[in-house]
């Protein structure tokens, strides 16, 4: 059975004031008898809402049926009680989705429905395919059939579930096979959650790109993005899915599958799961993520000192950093913009005007802590730049003495193919400026970036494996021509001033 919630279509939106990559979505899957798991899913996607605030989507299974409830907007929007209580089950999976590609639409949301063959089921991703293209046409798929990568996904496991089912008896594992099957297949980045009338599957590329987890109830498992999404529901951390493992649960308790050949297991989880993407609250490798960020700002402190009279951080993930570059270099840390956690996504401004003054509806300076003070400004990345160029106009004009810029990761030079939304390379104000012009580009009085070694080093698991293309060019899985054609653009040869107008364009802001 498939409900949905009333059929919104919105145009591409955009947040005013937020200038940093952006993710594909977050993923969970529960399996929990006696418990109720639709209310248990809608606290676990809330724990991962800022991985993706575009959609929400909840789908359950009482043993016979799949039920799903999807539509536009953020979880505590789609979701109240009334909508939970129609989403009877005892197993489920939920998706929250920023669009990486696909429309931002109601056909994009997640999970993806599909009926094959009398077997239903439905699916959650996180990441991007780079091959979906390839797929497609190998499948014979009409031009225009396909919204999104995730759909080619579900298509290709429909078209296998029936195949099998027209020449085996149904034993119930068909979508188990069929994935066996279609994974082998997919090139990119794919944390999958997969779910049948009895069954709930998660999947992680040979890669690893994006974080997927296992956790324990008192009677029952949880997968999910991330650690906190776990701990919402009370349930025990385990471990993490390893790269190239599909796990499946049923009555019977967790199965482990290892899908993908060996020599496709290549470990290298994006590194700005680290940078920005996780919550502070979340372990990685092992490791916390809040204490990573501490430690990239330490580092940085080193790498980069100056004579200041405060530190202060960029709302929310660049305050870790900044407390850890106070820390070492004993300088007064002071909370110097204010965040608007309440702005959600707004539509694009007709204007320069009306884009600068998007950029305060997210963040308003304290002036007592900025009049007349040489500052420290620390952030986990620059992206395009202008909101960060809108940002030092507003600490110049609240009595900036000094602005000294300090970002905890390397200069952005390159797209990501694997799940994060940058736009091409001529986009990229590094790809396109030097550091020194950068800094005179945002008005600031210095600028250093942390280096690639230091940012890996402060991870406390510099040895797992890494993918940090987006900074070093160095793709860990081949980008295709009909990609790199589109997107690997060398920066456009023009006069500096035609680059920024250009390329850095608020649209994308």
């Amino acid at each position: 059975m498939f409900v949905c919630q009333n059929s919104i279509v919105v145009e591409e939106q955009t947040q005013l004031g937020d200038d940093s990559p952006r993710e594909a979505c977050g993923v969970v899957a529960i399996y929990a008898p006696g418990q109720p798991v639709a209310h248990l899913s809608y606290l676990s996607l809330y724990a991962l809402q800022h991985r993706g605030q575009e959609s929400a989507g909840i789908a359950t299974s009482d043993g016979e049926r799949i039920t799903v409830v999807k539509d536009m907007g953020l979880v505590s929007n789609v979701f109240n009680d009334r909508i939970l209580a129609g989403l009877d089950g005892h197993l489920g999976i939920g998706q929250t989705r920023y669009s990486t590609t696909g429309s931002s639409s109601w056909r994009n949301a997640q999970p993806v429905y599909r009926g094959a063959a009398e077997r239903e089921f439905a699916l959650g991703h996180n990441g991007n395919l780079t091959n979906t293209e390839v797929l497609a046409n190998e499948s014979g798929m009409l031009p225009g059939t396909i919204a999104s990568d995730s759909d080619l996904v579900a298509e290709l496991i429909a078209k296998q579930i029936s195949h099998v089912s027209n020449h085996n008896a149904s034993d119930g594992r068909e979508l188990e096979r069929a994935l066996i099957k279609i994974l082998p297949k997919l090139e990119g980045a794919f944390s999958f959650v997969v779910m049948d009338e009895a069954h709930i599957i998660g999947v992680r590329d040979p890669n690893g790109f994006r974080p997927l987890c296992l956790g324990k109830l008192d009677n029952g498992w949880v997968l999910a993005s991330e650690t906190p999404a776990l701990d919402i529901v009370g349930a025990h951390f385990v471990r993490e899915i390893d790269p190239g493992e599909m796990v499946i649960i049923n009555a019977t308790g967790v199965r482990s599958v290892q899908p993908f050949p060996t020599e496709r297991i290549n470990p290298t989880l994006c590194v700005f799961e680290f940078v920005y993407f996780a919550r502070p609250d979340t372990q990685l490798y092992t490791q916390s993520v809040h204490h990573a960020r501490v430690r990239m700002g330490e580092f940085l402190a080193k790498q980069a000192p100056i004579e200041a009279d405060v530190v202060m951080g960029v709302p929310e993930s660049g305050i870790p950093a900044a407390e850890g570059y106070a820390k070492e270099a004993k300088i007064p840390y002071a909370q110097g913009l204010v965040k608007n956690r309440y702005i959600g996504r707004t539509f694009i401004a007709p204007n320069q005007e009306l884009r600068s003054l998007g950029v305060r509806m997210k963040l308003n300076p304290l002036k007592d802590t900025i009049n007349g003070n040489r500052l420290i400004v620390v952030d986990d990345s620059i992206v395009r730049g202008t909101t960060t160029r809108a940002m030092v106009r507003m600490l110049r004009e609240a009595g900036a003495e000094e602005i000294h810029m300090r970002i905890s990761s390397p200069p952005y030079r390159w797209p990501c193919f694997y799940g994060m939304d940058t736009g091409t390379r001529s986009e990229l104000l590094a790809a396109n400026l030097t550091v020194q012009e950068i800094q005179e580009y945002l008005g600031v009085d210095s600028l250093a970036y942390l280096t690639l070694d230091n940012l890996l080093e402060a991870t406390g698991a510099n040895n797992a494996g890494f993918c940090s293309a987006c900074l070093t060019g160095s793709y860990p899985v081949d980008i295709p021509v009909n990609l790199s054609k589109k997107i690997l653009e060398e920066p456009a040869q023009q006069p500096q001033e035609n680059i920024v107008q250009q390329s850095f364009s608020e649209i994308h802001e």
